[in-house]
């Protein structure tokens, strides 16, 4: 996958009830595979650890990737038709389980995957699906609103 200059990927490891943070290099990746394991990479993981992933595209559309021990990773995805055009989309479609619509790309757009990722931490599934949705807010605006309601805000901007 080419490297981008529009792309920013950071992951976020929880642990002792804190958040620290890295980013996280994508441009690899070629499957679905190779995200956990850019992830990893990242953050030097051992494999129990709850991490959070962060990346956006273009102004145009965020995932959000859980990845918990060794459960498989959940995903949400802003547009679940970033995959259609994208490669990179494509992938997070794929680990999402979204089935991207090639045919008639232009769907508008339409949030998928596993809106409860971040209901234990108190961003419920609605409100997530409001922020992907809402008028005038970008990815960036987005995953910033993320970081702050579950105190990574200023590791955010750090690596920003």
């Amino acid at each position: 996958m080419p490297t981008r200059t529009n792309l920013f990927a950071a992951a976020f490891l929880r642990t002792n009830g804190r958040w620290s943070g890295a980013e996280v290099d994508l441009s690899e990746a070629e499957i679905a595979d190779d995200v956990g394991d850019a992830v990893s990479e990242a953050l030097g993981l051992s494999g129990d650890e709850l991490v959070l992933l962060c990346v956006e595209v273009e102004d145009e559309w965020f995932a959000l990737v859980r990845y918990e021990g060794e459960l498989d990773p959940r995903v949400f995805l802003s547009d679940a038709q970033a995959g259609a055009s994208d490669p990179l989309g494509e992938l997070f479609a794929e680990l999402a389980g979204i089935a991207v619509d090639k045919e008639t790309p232009d769907l508008g757009v339409r949030p998928g995957g596993d809106f409860e990722l971040l209901a234990d931490f108190g961003l419920r599934a609605e409100e997530l699906l409001e922020l992907s949705v809402e008028e005038g807010m970008l990815p960036a605006d987005v995953l910033s609103v993320v970081a702050e309601r579950l105190s990574f805000g200023e590791e955010l901007d750090r690596l920003r």
